[in-house]
């Protein structure tokens, strides 16, 4: 999956969020800054908006890495998992999930007090394909209709608070380096048809061996 119809606005760029001076003067030293400052400007430009293929790529997720920072500057990132769809899609600028009980460390949950900017890193292990999202986040701890409307039925994790998150821009980047990893569920769907198959050869092989006994009881068709 590709960004499409790079956007930019009166502050300049999407992809500025990121690509700072810092950053571009590091891109002419080595070499890219060109080509980004094409990508900029064509159709392959960051998005600032939530599109169709996009909602479509998150609705297939069953996990996804929450990168914030606290006061002081310290990174941290987190692994958020669930069910597949657990981030959903409220509008073209809003994501936002139930946040399950965990081991209740809440290290995220501090940092947004404290900086509300984060990032979000999606993979699709699979496809060999990945989506960058960056953003600002809130957790609504007040809310119970939408803390329900965001939970999943079923699962067995205890929602505590919503986290809503406003995205600023995203990107799909390239699939060099990815290893493609499966899930269980993945892999039972790849085998299934390999498995029925093996079931079939285990009948026929049962059922050929059931006959040769019969045929050595009976006139002893298979010398000794």
């Amino acid at each position: 999956m590709d960004a499409r119809g790079g956007r930019k606005s009166d502050r300049g760029h999407v992809s500025d969020i990121v690509f700072t001076p810092a950053v571009k003067a590091a891109q002419a030293r080595l070499g890219s800054r060109q080509a980004y400052a094409e990508m900029e400007e064509g159709p392959g430009g960051w998005q600032d908006q939530v599109t169709p293929e996009l909602a479509a790529f998150i609705a297939e997720r069953d996990s996804f890495y929450l990168a914030s920072v606290n006061g002081a500057g310290q990174p941290y990132i987190q692994h958020r998992g669930g069910p597949v769809g657990f981030l959903k899609v409220l509008d073209d600028k809003t994501l936002a999930l139930a946040d399950f009980r965990g081991n209740r460390q809440y290290i995220s949950l501090g940092n947004l007090t404290e900086n509300d900017k984060v990032a979000l890193f999606l993979m699709d292990y699979p496809n060999r394909r990945r989506v960058k999202i960056w953003g600002r986040a809130r957790f609504v701890e007040d809310d119970p209709a939408l803390v329900e409307r965001l939970a999943t039925p079923g699962y067995r994790a205890k929602p505590e608070r919503a986290l809503l998150i406003h995205v600023d821009a995203w990107d799909a980047n390239c699939p060099q380096h990815i290893t493609p990893r499966f899930t269980e569920p993945q892999i039972v769907q790849a085998t299934d048809g390999l498995r029925q198959r093996i079931v079939e050869l285990e009948s026929e092989v049962a059922a050929l061996r059931s006959r040769l006994s019969e045929d050595a009881d009976g006139e002893s068709v298979i010398e000794s």
